[in-house]
């Protein structure tokens, strides 16, 4: 079978598509993020930001191999989450559960399909996306609980904390308000985060 005549170059479309609305998604919280003081929180989520961009990057390029000819346009039909608001704290919960579902769900489902109609390229890349989504969503749960908790930058046992702005590192259960050395605010303290993932 060829991949222009699969089910399979359309589930790359809506990949690609999702790809790109979730990139522009974490953008928007890396913004609310920014805007609230958050600048470690902020760059972690850049960091989701440039996956998204990349795995869009992946399933384009799968879809530009389906044929020499210019591909002026596939008509695709898919649902796509509009749940989040301006809410910091609510939309690390709700990217969480969007990632867990894409994961577990909708790429598990594209990855099947791709087995069975012969692509195991494209099926091993979605298999290796899952993985990465499965990352971000226990990364963003983590997140949401240490905000939702108050828990963000106060901590049961003494950790490491380190300022983003000029690299001072503190040994304490709660982080520094104030760096001692270039006085950047509690907000561009690095985040300790869910060990294991990503």
């Amino acid at each position: 079978m060829k991949l222009l005549n699969s089910k399979t170059y359309f589930n790359l479309a809506k990949s690609y598509a999702g790809e790109c609305q979730a990139h522009v998604k974490y953008k928007f919280i890396e913004y609310g993020a920014r805007k609230e003081g958050y600048t470690a929180l902020a760059e972690v989520i850049d960091k989701i930001v440039y996956n998204e961009f990349n795995h869009a990057r992946m399933f384009y390029t799968y879809i530009q191999k389906a044929s020499d000819k210019t591909i002026e346009n596939i008509e695709i039909c898919g649902g796509y989450p509009f749940k989040e608001k301006w809410n910091l704290i609510e939309n690390l919960r709700l990217a969480s559960e969007d990632e867990k579902r894409e994961s577990d769900e909708i790429y598990a489902e594209f990855e099947k399909t791709a087995r069975e109609e012969g692509f195991e390229d494209i099926a091993n890349l979605y298999k290796m996306i899952r993985q990465v989504e499965n990352c971000h969503s226990l990364m963003l749960q983590d997140l949401y609980n240490q905000m939702s908790t108050g828990t963000l930058y106060k901590k049961d046992k003494p950790v490491k904390w380190k300022c983003g702005g000029c690299g001072y590192e503190e040994t304490s259960r709660e982080a520094f308000k104030v760096c001692p050395i270039c006085e950047a605010k509690q907000g561009v303290v690095l985040l300790k985060l869910n060990d294991g993932c990503c």
